[in-house]
């Protein structure tokens, strides 16, 4: 044994196991696991082995789902859903405060399970994930509570299935089950095959604090389950893990009606500015790449540094990266665990291979014996690399440098991923700057990794939609009640030829496009109320598209009170010229559409974000950003009214739009065409594409170019397999499809904050903020 003269001349840390005697007790009592449905664990079935990754030992024998398991569990679901939904919510909130009790009374036992399973080091699992688990179930439980008075008349969304990841299995559990049942839904949850224990300690305690049957459902088994849940009879399904996997999913689902909200990967840029605090930048890294082995979607995998201070920061970088601890996840002074499996290993290395092959330098990263790999960085390393490119998805980060910060912000976004991202700089106005300008759901600005239930978080592009967490995560579990009428199925379209006949001078209608009226590409024209209407194609929707991207920025720019006049100064010449829309649309649309310019005037300079009460020592503002280019598909009915419904939230909220009108009866928005160009509406902030409208919206949903798409034209009896063509087409650029139900167009449920949260996608900006007091918490409280 050393003394300890000699241990304080080399500072090595001794050996500080944690005890597992309990979590192996536990294992061996429970022997081979069911499923747990309807409030009571099942007799096991065919069975497979979850392992510890740090060793390869089996912990557990664990049922593998198969399709009539699932089935079963989504039945006790939908039969508790009824009385869990008409539950007070203050008797939810009961429940989930419950929930989070008992877990903070079996924080160290679920921390250990924990670090077993997935092999990440046990002082994350005991100070950050099970704190935050607790942490979601309180949060939860004060929605609970609040739901009717904070979110007026809405409901549940009825069954949800939910599938989670191996990097955080009790957290994700957690983000998707607390906001669910908060809302009134019951679950049917499928954990990683990799990590299923923690999932099923999380359902012992559901009876234990005697949750009704069959509100929280636990089925586990491999991705055959997962694509059974997502084919099964369930309202909802909320995925976390990989794009691919969330592409497959989005594919899936089209047409079905379900909800859907994806959290999908990254490779979210670390950016250091050449007045940041190297130093802190640094411990940054440490928190933001090599946190949790890298096995983490957001992690800031793509380290840009100023070009005047990077080789002072690689310095400090590799200097750090030595002194991690790489080892046994089970004793406290490890920094960096094992990888979840040989073959995620294997991955990360094939990676690294192609990275070099392709010239860029990896400075550590040596693989271990078992699953273990220690922390590095690629560096010299091209835009084009793979090692760039490509989610890695372990603890090996990428560094490369630029001299301006526009530079800094273009190699921020050539990704196509948008998670997050973190800033560091000594300037405010640099940083928050900087933090406009990438596109991510999240940004950490002189910090790295920070989450809180309060605090939404998502992504866009390849990184899915849906926000969880905070308001907007329970506004993902919830529904707003719609008197829904049936839109009429369009017309079969054809090319028609012009009349010879003609009384008077003949009225030629075009597209409207980039602020012009434009002739069809094809040049052909179909028959519509008694007029030749133009026949758009895809040559059309690609010229709208491209108008409305180059105007973004002068719209975007004139800010929420300058839109305002704009959507004032549209109202005003709408009523000068109202008779125009005579025999197009009725009075009552054209009033309609007049008070709706004037309620969206005054929604654009005031649909806020807000600064949520998250970690002490920070502020979290979320801020509402708009889509970009938006399409949007307008109902059949209600040719003004319901176009307009569309149209006036998206361009409030600063979007640009391609919109399709009424395939059978359109020249009321070709009409409109003509007062948008006299009222101070730029030109391509509104684009009209009129003809087929199923084939014209799945290219525009095909489209790369465009960032949503609305769906306003119903998916009822004889609509065909429009909707589930655009949203099969989405699915391959992960843009999220609203489809709002048809209704009464004219009415007040055609207009509110729906739309506009629709329009939008918020952005959650975290910043250092006072000083935590003497004292305060972990890292995680």
């Amino acid at each position: 044994m050393p003394k300890v003269s000699e241990i304080m001349e080399s500072m090595e840390y001794g050996p500080a196991p944690e005890d597992a005697s309990a979590v192996r007790d536990w294992l061996r009592e429970r022997g081979r696991f069911g499923h747990f449905i309807a409030g009571r664990f099942t007799r096991p079935g065919e069975t497979f082995a979850s392992r510890d990754p740090s060793t390869g030992e089996d912990l557990a024998q664990v049922t593998q789902g198969t399709a009539r398991d699932v089935m079963k569990a989504v039945r006790a679901a939908r039969r508790a859903q009824r009385g869990w939904g008409a539950m007070p919510g203050h008797d939810r909130a009961r429940f989930l405060y419950a929930i989070a009790r008992t877990i903070q009374k079996r924080e160290r036992f679920l921390a250990v399970l924990e670090t077993l399973d997935n092999g990440k080091p046990i002082r994350e699992s005991r100070d950050i994930d099970v704190p935050l688990v607790v942490r979601h179930f309180y949060h939860h439980a004060g929605w609970a509570e609040l739901a009717e008075t904070e979110f007026p008349g809405h409901g549940p969304l009825g069954v949800c299935g939910q599938i989670i990841p191996w990097n955080f299995p009790l957290l994700m559990l957690a983000w998707k089950v607390a906001p669910a049942l908060a809302a009134g839904n019951t679950v049917v949850l499928k954990p990683a095959e990799y990590t299923p224990l923690t999932a099923l300690a999380f359902a012992e305690i559901c009876a234990h604090v005697g949750l009704p049957a069959g509100v929280v459902n636990i089925v586990t088994g491999d991705g055959q389950t997962g694509a059974a849940l997502v084919s099964a009879p369930v309202d909802k399904i909320a995925f976390t893990g990989s794009t691919e996997v969330g592409r497959g999913i989005a594919r899936a689902v089209a047409g079905s009606g379900k909800r859907l909200t994806l959290e999908l990967g990254g490779k979210s840029p670390f950016v250091v500015m050449e007045d940041a605090d190297l130093d802190a930048a640094v411990e940054g890294v440490v928190e933001g790449v090599w946190f949790n082995q890298g096995e983490v979607c957001c992690a800031g995998s793509r380290i840009l540094v100023a070009e005047s201070v990077a080789a002072r920061f690689e310095a400090l970088l590799r200097a750090r990266m030595d002194k991690l601890r790489l080892g046994a996840p089970l004793d406290k002074s490890t920094d960096v665990g094992a990888i979840i499996d040989p073959v995620q290993k294997d991955r990360i290395l094939r990676i690294l291979d192609r990275a070099t092959a392709a010239g860029a330098e990896l400075v550590g990263g040596a693989p271990g014996k078992g699953c273990f790999i220690a922390p590095g960085y690629l560096r010299n390393i091209a835009p084009a690399n793979p090692g760039m490119i490509e989610e890695i998805f372990g603890p090996i980060a990428t560094l490369s440098t630029f001299r301006t910060p526009d530079e800094a912000a273009d190699l921020a976004n050539n990704t196509r991923y948008g998670l997050a991202a973190s800033v560091w700089s000594e300037s405010a106005a640099v940083a928050t700057d900087m933090a406009a300008r990438i596109k991510a759901g999240v940004v950490w600005v002189n910090c790295a990794n920070l989450f809180d239930a309060a605090a939404p978080f998502g992504g866009m592009r390849d990184s899915g939609y849906g926000r969880e967490g905070g308001r907007e995560g329970m506004l993902d579990y919830l529904a707003a009640p719609v008197a829904a009428l049936r839109d009429p199925v369009p017309a079969d379209i054809a090319p028609a030829e012009a009349s010879e006949e003609s009384a008077g001078i003949d009225r030629t209608v075009k597209l409207y496009i980039g602020g012009a009226q434009k002739r069809p590409d094809g040049g052909a024209s179909y028959a519509a109320q008694d007029a030749l209407i133009p026949l758009g194609n895809r040559k059309d929707i690609r010229n709208a598209v491209e108008a409305a991207g180059s105007v973004l920025a002068k719209w975007q720019g004139l800010g929420g009170h300058g839109r305002a006049q704009v959507l004032y100064f549209l109202a005003e010449n709408l009523a000068q010229r109202r008779g125009e829309f005579a025999g197009f649309a009725s009075p009552a649309e054209v009033d309609a559409t007049i008070r709706r310019c004037f309620f969206y005037a005054g929604f654009a300079d005031k649909y806020d974000g807000a600064t949520v009460s998250a970690k002490p020592g920070h502020l979290c503002h979320v801020q509402p950003e708009p889509h970009g280019v938006m399409g949007l598909v307008a109902p059949t009915a209600a040719p003004l009214a319901g176009f307009m419904a569309l149209v006036l939230p998206a361009i409030a909220m600063g979007n640009a739009v391609v919109a399709i009108p009424s395939q059978d009866r359109p020249m009321a928005a070709l009409t409109l065409a003509q007062v948008l160009a006299c009222s101070d509406v730029p030109g391509g902030v509104v684009n009209i594409v009129t003809g087929p409208r199923d084939a014209l919206a799945a290219a525009l949903a095909a489209h790369d170019g465009v960032s949503a798409i609305w769906h306003a034209g119903g998916n009822g009896p004889g609509q065909g397999e429009g909707l589930a063509e655009v949203q099969r087409a989405a699915a391959e650029t992960l843009i999220p499809v609203w489809t709002p139900e048809p209704r009464d167009w004219t009415d007040a449920q055609a207009q509110g904050r729906e739309f506009l949260r629709a329009a939008s996608r918020s952005k959650s900006i975290w910043l250092p903020y006072g000083a935590l007091p003497a004292g305060a918490g972990s890292a995680a409280y």
